[in-house]
């Protein structure tokens, strides 16, 4: 048979990476399981195709403020009760089917609490197949006349496909036959399960627009499971292990095999950074059935237990991957291109995760806790990822997601980072008793909405010319129709004829001669031979009519064929002339295109220029208004500051006005005092002399200073002499024996002094710092106060005063008197003072060898609460010291 001329193999172009913003949300759908009864409490309303709204139960209805609360979410769509499956599938599973087959990769899980119908959604049931039996469906309509012979595709467990040709991929069959009969396993060709071989009705199937009929497909399928952080394969073959053969008493074995139990695989990263479970099985399937019948031998291995929320409740994480792989045909059209780099593999992963729960609530013990704290830690991790890729993309940082912490996000970390569409459908149950679970199920949904994944790049397109296979099969059945024209074809109806006159052969009669006057078996065995003679030359001359009838055609057939080279040879110079305007104009394009391109960039250039003088514009006005406002403060402060100091200074002067007068009073009646003990002095000096001179003399009795003090003014005149004998002067007692309340104010720091006589301050309170509560309490005050004095000896002073209360709401003391206690040592001549006159006679020390001081102390030390005594008083007077 003629071929067309064979083209060389074209260079594949290189892939382009996605650029950043080329993103896409990742698409998440809701799906309301209808309730289990009628009259069952909910706690979810379907408002509209995209919102639902969640309320609390009954039980609990209100917030932390005591307020009832209702809740709205959306999302790209919401199912209803009443969705179908063929729904859903149209609007979730259909697209990433046509991806699949356009070469893009897709990722579709479902996700929920125990119980919300993910296994139903995924798998399905009887006449209500799930979204995975009509994707595979879908996949076999597209490409079922395009199928490839098995093993000409042949997965390199590296996420990459080797190719072969037929030969190999026939001698590759009948070896996997051959292993298959001796080994005695079970034909991939077995019948499936009647109760799930009727899943999908044939009025809902549906094709796939849009496969390449210039490509050869194959599908392989695989099926693993995450269970317990460890991924098993549901579709190894479970090996038989021989061991020793035990035997009875009787000398029969018992046994001499027996099963290994699987073993987990181990994540791998390929050269593109791609993952794979390495050493997983795959399945190459060439139907629906065949496909479903190898999910469903996985499906039975499967580790599922009967919880209090769910009576088969999936206890791992399932991943049914179907991969496809497509390569172009040659340049006739007939077989599959014999180039690996022109492989494309394209991948679907339908995910049933595992649902959370909580322990209390499904009362998990041993095992099945142990599942549950895998399954719930599994979860976490996916949202965490989630949570950092959301915060990552929205606030521009740069943290790492922990994929690692959980096989199912390791598994799938390419797709979220821009190897193919992601799409999540959450299944919720509206039972009340769901409330809380859906409540965490809802906000994690609603943060995935907001994490994008970059959009995956298109196929490279190859270089041959597009229908090859149909000009393929148009030439095959032209050169049939041709031969029947001239003389049948050479293949049917020659091979007919000559088997024909080959059957029509007679067989060789007996030749055996036993009598020599046989004369029937030579005639016989002659015309036999003669009869073989004559088909034998018209097999002949068949032979050479279909030979001559070939060899004219084929020269028939080169003169069209040089003739149609010829043509060709001009189109293509044509084509060379079109393809000098093309690139020409394509070079020209290119030049608008850096140029635009340069344009653009300057546009951004002078856009971000802008941006960035309007960000200082806003800047410096916000730092002018800020300023304005603080100088505005400031103004304000200093008004305020300038009344305030007005006041303080009116008040000081008010203060200072009255202290000045209170202190010119009190010096004007000193001076009065004075001048009246002169006039007094002077009037009794006058009665003594005036007397009889033998009389005894004494001195007149100074009035009380403290009458002095308190009487008003008096004239500077002095009161008329007393005409009676003179009054001996009685002693002042110390301000100490009065009965007000006193604050005895000792510092720490003063030692005790062996002196017979001590002050003694009765309903006193005694205190080693000022204290307000103490001041608070009392109206007298009193300081103990110790210091060297010049003769080396350690006097004492007691500085008394008053305590009142000042405007500002504390405690002020004003000092009023001063004593001082020194002991003396009477030997020390230094020491020793001569009485006089004006000495005051013995007796009137009678309470004690110390006299009372006669003393004027003009000390005003206010101290404020919390202060201290500061050391601004006055000391004016004089002292009588003790008499050896």
């Amino acid at each position: 048979m003629i071929r067309p001329v064979k083209g060389k193999t074209p260079r594949r172009p290189a892939q382009k990476k996605p650029s950043s913003n080329q993103k896409d949300p990742v698409g998440v759908y809701c799906r309301v399981r209808p309730p289990a009864a009628e009259d069952e409490e909910c706690c979810i309303e379907v408002i509209s195709g995209t919102t639902i709204q969640l309320h609390p139960p009954d039980g609990i209805k209100a917030n932390r403020n005591g307020e009832f609360k209702e809740m709205q979410y959306s999302f790209k769509r919401v199912f209803g009760i009443k969705t179908s499956q063929v729904e859903l599938f149209n609007d979730v599973a259909k697209p990433l089917v046509e991806d699949l087959i356009h070469g893009k990769n897709g990722l579709l899980f479902t996700y929920g609490v125990t119980g919300s119908g993910k296994t139903f959604t995924m798998t399905g049931s009887p006449g209500q197949g799930g979204l995975l039996p009509r994707s595979l469906d879908m996949i076999f309509n597209s490409i079922g006349p395009y199928q490839a012979k098995r093993f000409v595709f042949k997965t390199d467990d590296k996420n990459g496909m080797e190719i072969q040709n037929q030969v190999d991929a026939l001698l590759e069959r009948q070896k996997r036959e051959s292993q298959q009969s001796l080994l005695k396993t079970p034909s991939s060709k077995h019948r499936l399960d009647p109760e799930f071989a009727d899943m999908i009705n044939p009025g809902e199937a549906c094709k796939a627009e849009g496969a390449d009929e210039d490509s050869s497909y194959s599908v392989f399928v695989s099926y693993v499971e995450i269970y317990n952080n460890y991924i098993y394969d549901l579709l190894e073959e479970v090996p038989i292990d021989p061991i020793k053969p035990k035997w009875n008493g009787g000398g029969t074995p018992l046994r001499n095999t027996e099963f290994i139990p699987p073993q987990s695989k181990i994540l791998r990263e390929d050269q593109n950074h791609n993952m794979y479970v390495a050493g997983c099985t795959e399945v190459e399937v060439k139907s629906t059935e065949e496909a479903f019948e190898v999910f469903w031998r996985g499906q039975k291995r499967r580790r599922i237990a009967n919880t209090q929320l769910n009576r088969e409740s999936s206890r791992s994480h399932s991943v049914f991957s179907i991969k496809l792989a497509q390569a172009p045909l040659d340049a006739d059209g007939d077989n599959v291109l014999q180039d690996k780099n022109q492989v494309t593999v394209s991948q679907l992963c339908l995910v049933d995760l595992a649902g959370s729960e909580r322990t209390s609530r499904t009362r998990a013990e041993g095992n099945r806790l142990r599942e549950a704290g895998n399954i719930n830690q599994s979860l976490m991790t996916l949202r965490t990822c989630i949570e950092v890729l959301r915060e990552n993309q929205m606030c521009g940082t740069n943290k790492m997601v922990p994929y690692r912490d959980s096989k199912v996000t390791h598994l799938f970390k390419n797709y979220f980072d821009g190897e193919g569409k992601v799409r999540m459908i959450v299944c919720v149950n509206p039972k009340a008793d769901d409330y809380e679970e859906t409540l965490l199920v809802m906000r994690f949904a609603e943060m995935t909405q907001e994490v994008e994944v970059a959009r995956p790049v298109d196929r490279p397109i190859c270089g041959f010319t597009a229908g090859r296979r149909q000009r393929n099969q148009a030439f095959k059945e032209e050169l049939s129709r041709r031969l029947e024209e001239r003389g049948g074809p050479i293949n049917a109806d020659s091979t007919s004829i000559i088997s024909q006159l080959l059957q029509s052969l007679p067989p060789l009669p007996p030749s055996e001669i036993t009598d020599p006057s046989d004369d029937h078996t030579l005639p016989r065995l002659i015309e036999v031979l003669e009869k073989r003679s004559r088909i034998r030359q018209m097999i002949t001359e068949e032979f050479n009519k279909t030979a001559n009838m070939l060899k004219s055609k084929l020269q028939e057939f080169d003169g069209s064929l040089s003739a149609k080279e010829n043509l060709i040879h001009d189109q293509r110079g044509k084509l060379g002339e079109k393809d000098k305007v093309i690139l020409n104009q394509k070079t020209e394009i290119d030049r608008l295109e850096k140029k635009s391109k340069m344009l653009e960039y300057k546009i951004d250039i002078l856009q971000k220029t802008t941006n960035i003088y309007e960000e200082d514009k806003r800047s410096l006005q916000q730092e002018l208004e800020n300023r304005e406002h603080k100088l505005q403060r400031e103004l304000s402060e200093k008004k305020r500051i300038e009344v305030r100091m007005q006041g303080m200074v009116t008040d000081v002067k008010l203060k200072w006005e009255k202290e000045c007068e209170r202190r010119v009073n009190a010096k004007q009646l000193e001076m009065q005092n004075k001048l009246w003990v002169k006039d007094e002095k002077l009037k009794q000096l006058k009665a003594i002399v005036t007397e009889n001179k033998g009389e005894q003399s004494g001195k007149p009795q100074r009035p009380s200073r403290e009458k002095d003090r308190v009487a008003p003014k008096r004239s500077a005149s002095p009161s008329p002499a007393p005409t009676g004998p003179p009054v001996r002067p009685l002693h002042r007692r110390s301000h100490s024996a009065g009965g007000e309340r006193w604050v005895d104010h000792k510092p720490s720091s003063n030692l005790e002094l062996d002196t017979v006589m001590q002050p003694n301050l009765p309903n006193a309170i005694k205190v080693s710092a000022p204290s307000e509560r103490a001041l608070s309490k009392c109206d007298k005050y009193v300081l103990t106060h110790q210091e060297i004095a010049s003769d080396g000896e350690i006097q004492t002073k007691l500085i008394k005063g008053e305590v009142f209360k000042t405007r500002g709401g504390g405690q002020a003391v004003q000092f009023t008197d001063i004593e001082t206690l020194k002991q003396e040592v009477p030997a020390a001549p230094s020491r020793k003072r001569r009485s006089s006159g004006n000495d005051p006679p013995k007796d009137a020390a009678m309470d004690g060898d110390w006299t009372d001081v006669e003393t004027r102390c003009s000390v005003a030390v206010e101290m404020r609460a919390g202060s201290h005594m500061g050391p601004g008083y006055q000391h004016h007077g004089y002292q009588k010291r003790r008499k050896p």
